[in-house]
């Protein structure tokens, strides 16, 4: 089987965990994801192989290109996955589409090439087109503030993705000789999309228009030590309040690492800061914080007393399930969603606007910090499943066995 993606750690590790719950059913699996550093070591270190793709999604988010040129960026990823894809699908049964939106669409029109089953996954249902919530808008294309209609902002959205992508796919996939996709969106989500999301943290509602499988969230257990010099921080004192922005640049990160330290201090907490991809370090030598990089989240999660972070689908669950409160200051795209389920379960405080101060991020803290949310945050991690890639890992297998029944029928 084929997991393909090209998107940040956020869109990778999922499939990690689905890789090695597909493996453990003897299955054999690759991964098609972006050639970054990070990607390649994570998935040796579960030994699934990662067949390259387009180039560095961390190349590609630190530059941040405007706009304008968002959809020549993504004719570049839709390339990369007509170039790379092929090879890597020789001999696989299904392939199973992730991550941004051009990438996807690549992956599937690759797939549907080569005759292959294909299966279209999410990992947040804003994408999604449903009756009661506004589909999020694109930037540098903000819909008009006169149209309020649900459907009618729905249809705009389909309208701009073609604009953004469909030229680029439709060239790709005429050189491939198929047909021109008339709208790109239907065709990446398809009738039966999948959602791997946790249905507490992020509950689907049912419409008439799709049949939406919602597996749980793609999770592999992460057995990797803690490093002693980290453990031997987290056994010196309290439990400090742990500070990371994941694959975000934060492009005005020393600042952000400044406020954040300050503000945590004033609550008179120790601070552990997750560099990232912005970067964030360590104001001056004091004590009372610790600077680490590529870490278990899983293990650091349960040893704090509140998550900062940017919201991302995997952060936030992987906070939830450690039972660990959150104060979420979302950037972009799908985080503001996940910063308003955890004010709305009780287990964290969503940060107003992505930039935060001592004075808003400050209360943040002290929403999260109070006894109240903590036993709030632990009684929702006892409802989190974990049996999200053992969900999807069967279906597939199913799906497989299925096909090959047919065939020999």
């Amino acid at each position: 089987m084929l997991l393909s993606t090209y998107g940040s750690r956020g869109d990778v590790e999922p499939l990690v965990g689905l890789a090695v719950r597909l493996r453990e059913l003897g299955a054999e699996v690759r991964v098609c994801a972006p050639p970054d550093e990070d990607f390649a070591r994570r998935l040796d270190g579960v030994g699934v192989p990662l067949v390259p793709v387009s180039r560095s999604a961390r190349a590609w988010t630190k530059e941040a290109p405007p706009a304008s040129s968002l959809p020549q960026s993504a004719a570049e990823v839709i390339a990369g996955q007509f170039e790379a894809v092929p090879a890597a699908a020789e001999g696989c049964d299904v392939l199973v589409a992730t991550g941004m939106m051009p990438a996807a669409a690549g992956a599937l029109s690759v797939a549907e090439m080569l005759g292959i089953r294909s299966v279209s996954v999410t990992f947040q249902q804003l994408t999604l087109p449903a009756p009661h919530r506004r589909p999020l808008a694109y930037a540098g294309r903000p819909f008009p503030p006169e149209v309020t209609d649900i459907r009618a902002l729905w249809d705009l959205d389909a309208q701009n993705i073609d604009a953004l992508f469909g030229e680029a796919l439709n060239t790709n996939r005429a050189a491939a000789g198929l047909p021109p996709v008339k709208h790109v969106r239907d065709y990446v989500i398809g009738d039966r999309p999948w959602l791997a999301t946790d249905p507490i943290l992020d509950p689907w509602q049912e419409t008439p228009d799709l049949d939406v499988v919602q597996t749980g969230a793609w999770i592999v257990p992460d057995e990797r030590p803690l490093p002693a010099e980290l453990m031997a921080f987290l056994n010196a004192g309290a439990p400090p309040v742990y500070v990371g922005f994941g694959s975000m640049p934060m492009h005005a990160s020393t600042d952000v690492a400044q406020v954040a330290i300050e503000a945590v201090r004033a609550q008179g907490r120790r601070v552990v800061i997750g560099r990232g991809w912005a970067d964030l370090t360590l104001i001056d030598g004091r004590e009372d914080c610790f600077a680490v990089g590529e870490v278990n989240h899983q293990a650091l999660f349960g040893r704090v007393a509140t998550v900062v972070h940017h919201g991302g689908a995997g952060t936030t669950t992987t906070a939830a399930r450690a039972g660990a409160p959150q104060v979420v200051v979302p950037q972009l795209a799908d985080q503001p969603f996940w910063a308003g389920r955890v004010a709305e379960l009780g287990i964290g405080a969503a940060h107003d606007g992505p930039t935060p101060t001592f004075e808003s991020l400050s209360a943040a803290l002290r929403t999260a910090l109070t006894p109240e949310t903590r036993a709030r945050a632990t009684a929702v991690a006892g409802t989190i499943r974990s049996d999200g890639t053992t969900v999807a890992a069967k279906l597939l297998l199913d799906t497989v066995s299925r096909e090959e029944t047919a065939m020999s029928a």
